[in-house]
């Protein structure tokens, strides 16, 4: 059974920065894709960025494409840089991993972090 620890969420204004951290134990396969995903209050969950730890390519949402970077240390540990922030970034925000190679359904999830842009 994987275990999902997200850290690094808080309250920041309008155009700041956070960096979101998420590390991933108990794998048996350790190379399926990781990604974020953000549930804005009152909607339903949506997937923000997305890698591939195999070849380090990426996915994002259009809407924080130049903003948010996603990347990874090593098998188990994946970030999310997202500078300038704006009102519509938050939400709680889940690191999941991917059910096989691909970033498109997830098995496992995270408890989510909560991320506020706020002045």
């Amino acid at each position: 059974q994987l275990h999902i620890v997200e850290s690094g969420g808080g309250l920041v204004q309008p155009g700041g920065s956070l960096r979101l951290s998420c590390t991933v134990s108990g794998f048996t396969e350790p190379y399926y894709p990781i990604g974020w995903f953000r549930q804005a209050p009152g909607k339903g969950r949506k997937g923000v960025a997305c890698i591939d730890i195999k070849d380090g390519g990426t996915d994002y949402l259009d809407s924080v494409k130049g903003r948010f970077t996603i990347s990874s240390d090593n098998h188990n540990t994946v970030h999310l840089q997202m500078n300038g922030l704006k009102s519509e970034d938050t939400g709680i925000y889940h690191c999941a991993v991917a059910a096989d190679h691909e970033c498109l359904e997830f098995e496992y999830w995270g408890q989510g972090i909560q991320v506020t842009v706020s002045s």
